[in-house]
């Protein structure tokens, strides 16, 4: 009799999950899945993918993790230990902006090729208890109009199934979960973004915060703590990661754009700018060279708008 095939094989991607992207051990096989198991094998998969996707000084890397596990390890995590999944992700990508960090302070180039991160777990009928597979993609963002969705349901009241088309533009503002699936925007300093470390013990002369235009960062304030009487304030072009460095992570800041100094004689801030438009509390601030800048007044509490677009403020801290 001939042996019933699954329906990952009538599908024709069987191998896509059996071929090579199995985690076993031929000596042993672990009879069930630990969060850290699952945890490295994640991390692993990540730098596997820069050492595959990267070149020259470009940083290239896996958006989309697709992780199947044997049917009975994937029940244990989603009932016995509900809920481990999402705290697996969120260190996970804790992990994954740690190690991009250490490569753009290596110098290398690090953008990312996606506005988000996107997590499939999911079980599979052949695995074996102990068994992990794993698809990547870059899932690059498409400028293509997107057709619209064939949506087909079955009113409770009628019983008769209705087809319809619906827009994709509709369905912009919703995020659609279910279980083992997790999408989390990419935004690398999302742990302390353009913020800078401080020592409980160190003067704080002024607090600046700015809400990003940029898609990615959408809502998201940045804040910076100014403790050095000399601050440069830099678009995401900006290598350096020095405590007087603001760096706000916008293609509508120009590296460097303002120079901030505090002057203790006369208790006042003073501002220099070399970007490409300037307006300090609406009046717009003459452009001076990097090495003999030209410096304005700042009083606290005003309101600085970079290149018409990043609006900053100065607070007193």
């Amino acid at each position: 009799m001939e042996a019933k095939s699954t329906i990952w094989q009538r599908l024709g991607i069987q191998d896509w999950f059996l071929t090579g992207n199995i985690n076993h051990s031929k000596a042993k096989k672990q009879l069930t899945l630990t969060p850290d198991d699952v945890y490295n094998y994640v991390i692993e998969k990540f730098n596997d993918s820069i050492r595959t996707l990267s070149f020259g000084d470009r940083i290239v890397f896996y958006h989309e993790y697709i992780i199947s596990f044997n049917a009975e390890d994937y029940a244990e995590f989603m009932h016995n230990k509900q809920g481990i999944f999402g705290i697996i992700i969120n260190e996970t990508i804790k992990k994954f902006y740690e190690l991009l960090k250490q490569y753009r302070m290596a110098g290398k180039v690090v953008e990312p090729s996606s506005s988000k991160w996107v997590f499939r777990l999911v079980s599979h009928p052949d695995y074996a208890r102990g068994d992990i597979g794993f698809i990547g993609k870059l899932l690059p963002g498409s400028t293509k109009k997107e057709e619209n969705l064939r949506v087909t349901f079955i009113p409770r009241q009628t019983g008769i199934a209705q087809t319809f088309d619906v827009s994709q533009e509709i369905l912009n503002g919703f995020n659609y979960y279910s279980e083992g699936y997790y999408e989390l925007p990419y935004v690398e300093q999302q742990q302390d973004p353009g913020s800078n470390p401080v020592s409980k013990d160190k003067k704080k002369f002024a607090r600046f915060e700015t809400i990003l235009p940029d898609k990615q960062f959408a809502g998201k304030k940045v804040e910076y703590l100014m403790t050095d009487d000399e601050i440069v304030v830099s678009g995401d072009e900006e290598a350096r990661e020095e405590t007087n460095i603001f760096k706000i992570p916008s293609e509508w800041v120009n590296t460097p754009h303002l120079q901030i100094r505090y002057n203790k004689s006369d208790g006042k801030f003073y501002l220099a700018s070399f970007g490409e438009l300037t307006i300090l509390n609406e009046n717009m601030v003459a452009k001076s060279d990097v090495n003999s800048p030209s410096w304005v007044e700042l009083p606290v509490n005003s309101k600085i708008l970079l290149n018409g677009i990043v609006g900053v403020n100065i607070f007193k801290s």
